[in-house]
């Protein structure tokens, strides 16, 4: 077994201080670093050899002095953020570790970013986080760091990296042709648009690859497969075009899905009627030749009750005073898209309900604390005056944030509010109690308090997360999504069918994405787990048009145009295909070549209720699998922008409709 300790000791005296390196700092911390668990187990003997070493993915570990020159020129600090750019097997972010407080790494291989985050933890390393995705956007929502190490060659100084500098932070890079010598620089931003540069001698590095780095090299292709068919004619050829939604065929898809009692229904933004209007056909499809009899959509769950309320010809609680989809972005479902498919649930419960065919309509998100809790004292004040004289005081913690919970979390930071969570949760205990005895005598009204009760719960829950663990929160909300959508399943009985409507970030199998890379899981995820083969999601996709969407979180709504996609991107392979329109089964492919080429990663574009075209590669793209992490995939190569409803569209809608804007 090889003397792993004096190896090392060979190591920093032979190869780092023989070489003028007297970096303390970097000299313990290699010292510190176990070499030989990050590399493979078969090189582990020439761990510490002055040399590079193979990994997976065709990538290698560099040989230990490079390391350690490119850190040492951090000039890294105890209290530093420190973003690495190639985290390969973690070596580097390792002995970066040792001397910074904090240090998040960027992989653009999955099996790399997998493997290091695991080696990592194991070994006791906390303070690292790592992102499967493309280093040369850096990590913007973690921003700004204090020191950026990028170990690959690139053409020129990456911009969105020099904008993620804090003033006074070093960022070292080896700049130059990918093929000759290449300069190691290191930047420091003395002000807002001021760098300074230093040439520290000459390198040689492998290529940076990126959005914002070289162009990957693909492998050069045989007689054969040059002269093959391309994946855009795989596409088409494996592909059900269409014009319109209101024209399409849906009967092979109907086959597709199958026996499936869960289907999900995704959208790449909130704001285009094309998804909205696909989504409603299919969803009317389903519900006529196959029996679904839940449509369970990304809104809070007190707006969804209205439109509950609205297709069953029931009137809702007269005593409730907030107005429903009046919560930014009131536009994703106050709009005339889903006005349509509303009035088309009405019409089908009014002709069905007698059969026992009729459809619920439920919201699965959290964001809706002030209306929930406004729901449940309006409940308790029918059926038991005095609980709900207890709960308004123990909900009064509660109000005075509730139209902007972010305050709340604000005020946690005071040891008053630390008993919150407690009440909160005990009027959920009090209310699960008594569940009997409201449940005789009203089951469906009982029900959607006993969901506001549980979300009040979960959303101060969330809110807290957000404020203190930010990245949890999503799987958190997810979480919650999951558990109502069980809830109204167990409503609703064992033979029931549920589609559910929300983004493609939710309803495709997070594993498939960058979100696995961060330990976030979706609602997609937990469905195609608990439900295995009986679950079926169908992901969304455009390249051009128009879209609504805001500049920022709570602004104003804007008809903004939808930039053409990225050529790395799945949206831009799907926009050289020589047809519009068209679904695209994944799961059973017609080709089954088409699978395989669908495998490789590539960009995934996404646009929530916010939408920055001056920045949309690095805050709406990240990388997926499309094939495993949806069954289908629809695309319109041009789509508009969906008609938000208002009173100017006339008062007999209001009268007739819970809708507001």
């Amino acid at each position: 077994m090889s003397n792993f300790a004096e190896l090392k000791r060979q190591m920093i005296e032979y190869q780092m201080v023989a070489r003028g390196l007297r970096d303390k700092a970097v000299l313990n911390a290699l010292s510190a670093v176990p070499r030989e668990k990050f590399v493979p187990s078969e090189l582990a003997e020439f761990a510490y050899h002055d040399a590079p070493l193979p990994l997976a993915a065709q990538q290698t570990i560099s040989q230990p002095y490079v390391a350690a020159l490119m850190i040492s020129a951090l000039q890294l600090q105890p209290d530093d953020r420190v973003l690495e750019v190639g985290t390969g097997s973690g070596y580097g972010a390792a002995i970066i570790a040792e001397i910074a407080a904090q240090v998040y790494s960027v992989e653009r291989h999955k099996v790399l970013a997998d493997s290091a985050r695991q080696r990592l933890l194991a070994l006791g390393y906390e303070n690292i986080q790592i992102l499967f995705g493309d280093g040369t956007l850096g990590w913007p929502i973690q921003a700004p760091f204090d020191a950026i190490a990028i170990a690959a060659s690139a053409p020129e100084i990456p911009q969105a990296l020099l904008q993620q500098l804090a003033i006074g932070g070093r960022l070292v890079i080896p700049v130059g042709n990918e093929m000759h010598r290449q300069s190691l620089l290191r930047i420091r931003r003395i002000s807002e648009d001021e760098y300074q540069q230093e040439d520290l001698g000459g390198v040689h590095f492998v290529p940076l690859i990126g959005a914002s780095g070289w162009e990957e090299q693909r492998p050069k292709r045989s007689l054969k497969a040059a002269i093959g068919i391309s994946a855009e004619e795989l596409i088409y050829q494996s592909s059900e075009h269409f014009t319109s939604p209101s024209e399409v065929c849906l009967d092979k898809l109907l086959q597709r899905i199958g026996d499936s009692s869960v289907v999900l229904l995704g959208e790449p933004s909130h704001g285009s009627a094309e998804f909205c209007e696909m989504r409603a056909r299919i969803s009317q499809e389903l519900i006529e030749k196959k029996g679904f009899n839940i449509v369970a959509v990304e809104a809070d769950w007190p707006d969804a009750n209205y439109i509950n309320h609205y297709i069953h010809s029931t009137a809702p609680d007269p005593r409730l005073k907030n107005p429903p989809f009046s919560r930014f972005p009131n536009w994703m479902w106050a709009n005339q898209s889903m006005l349509k498919f509303s009035r088309w649930l009405q019409d089908y419960n009014a002709t069905f309900a007698d059969n026992g065919h009729s459809v619920g309509f439920y919201g699965l998100d959290l964001y809706s604390l002030n209306s929930s809790i406004e729901a449940v004292l309006a409940y308790l004040d029918s059926v038991d005056p005095t609980t709900a004289q207890q709960a308004r005081v123990r909900y009064g913690c509660l109000t005075p944030w509730a139209k902007d919970p972010t305050l709340y979390v604000q005020a946690r930071l005071t040891k008053q509010y630390k008993k919150y969570e407690k009440d909160v949760l005990a009027i959920l205990r009090d209310r699960l109690k008594s569940r009997l005895n409201y449940a005789h005598a009203d089951g469906q009204r009982y029900f959607s308090t006993e969901q506001n009760t549980r979300l009040i719960a979960d959303a101060e829950g969330y809110y807290k997360t957000l404020y203190y663990a930010e990245q949890a929160s999503w799987s958190q909300r997810d979480q919650h999504m999951f558990n109502t959508l069980q809830s109204v399943l167990s409503f609703h009985g064992k033979d029931s069918k549920v589609i559910i409507w929300g983004h493609n970030s939710h309803i495709g199998d997070a594993r498939a994405t960058q979100m696995s890379a961060r330990g976030e899981f979706n609602i997609g995820q937990l469905v195609r787990e608990q439900y295995r083969g009986s679950a079926y999601s169908i992901g969304f996709g455009t390249d051009h048009g128009t879209v609504a969407a805001s500049s920022e979180w709570g602004g104003p709504m804007e008809i903004k145009q939808l930039q053409s996609a990225h050529i790395d991107s799945y949206e831009g392979l799907c926009h050289n295909v020589a047809t519009d329109n068209f679904l695209l089964p994944l799961s059973k492919p017609i080709k089954p070549a088409l699978r395989k080429r669908l495998l490789a990663e590539r960009l995934e574009r996404s646009v929530g209720a916010i939408y920055q075209p001056e920045s949309e590669l690095q805050n709406h793209y990240f990388y997926s699998c499309l094939p495993q992490q949806f069954d289908e995939y629809i695309w319109f190569d041009e789509t508009r922008a969906v008609e938000p409803l208002s009173r100017a569209n006339g008062k007999s809608l209001f009268e007739s409709f819970p809708f507001v804007a």
